[in-house]
């Protein structure tokens, strides 16, 4: 895959990637993970696309060693699940936060000084 197409990837992820965050920022749930136990009614296929897109071109990137911190960022939001799970909408404002204050790729968290 040449430099042009990996690009153009690039562009259609953080368009949807945008997108999707709005959505989700207002309470659509289903982007960061599949919610099969809302019924198909409240499908997000577009969001399922995206995550699909996301791990794609990352490896994509990896063939070439190389790797996209948005990209990157996403996929870690989409593995936190449980109990100390901030919920869809948090997650989604703040990454669009992160993402308006040119973060993404940073660590979330403050290290620690024992670590």
């Amino acid at each position: 895959m040449n430099e042009l197409d990996v690009e153009a990837l690039r562009a259609a992820f953080r368009d949807g990637l945008t997108a999707c965050l709005e959505e989700c920022a207002h309470g659509r749930r289903g982007l960061f993970a599949e919610h099969e136990h809302l019924g198909e009614e409240h499908a997000w296929p577009e969001a399922g696309r995206l995550r699909e897109l996301a791990a794609a071109l990352q490896s994509i990137l990896s063939q070439n060693e190389e790797n996209d911190s948005l990209v990157d960022e996403f996929l870690d939001l989409c593995t936190i699940h449980g109990e100390y799970d901030p919920g869809e909408a948090r997650l989604a404002r703040e990454f669009m936060k992160r993402m308006d204050r040119g973060q993404v790729g940073t660590p979330t968290q403050k290290e620690q000084p024992w670590s």
